[in-house]
């Protein structure tokens, strides 16, 4: 894994599965933001999570462009990309920001 940001904004261009930003830290009580913008895009976009160090687990999806947050219930990791069969075609622009 990446060294985590701990704070400012993680982002990625993607155009293949199993693609992902760097984990962004995100605390408990603490709001980031999540931006999906596709080009001719056609797959799923997913929006994982980390608690115990070692399983992403998913959070939300998105098939098309998405402006949206996440609420840290807990301290954790966050990463947003595509899974590996998740991509079709096209390129999406996806990050994760905290302020």
């Amino acid at each position: 894994m990446a060294k985590p940001a701990t704070r400012g904004a993680v982002a990625a261009t993607i155009n293949a599965e199993d693609t992902w930003t760097d984990p962004l830290v995100v605390q408990q009580l603490e709001r980031a933001s999540v931006s999906v913008a596709g080009t001719a895009f056609n797959g799923t976009v997913t929006l994982q999570r980390m608690l115990d160090g070692t399983n992403w687990r998913d959070v939300e999806s998105h098939t098309s462009d998405a402006e949206t947050s996440y609420d840290g219930d807990e301290t954790g990791f966050l990463r947003i990309g595509i899974k590996a069969g998740g991509y079709t075609s096209g390129s999406v622009a996806v990050r994760l920001g905290k302020g």
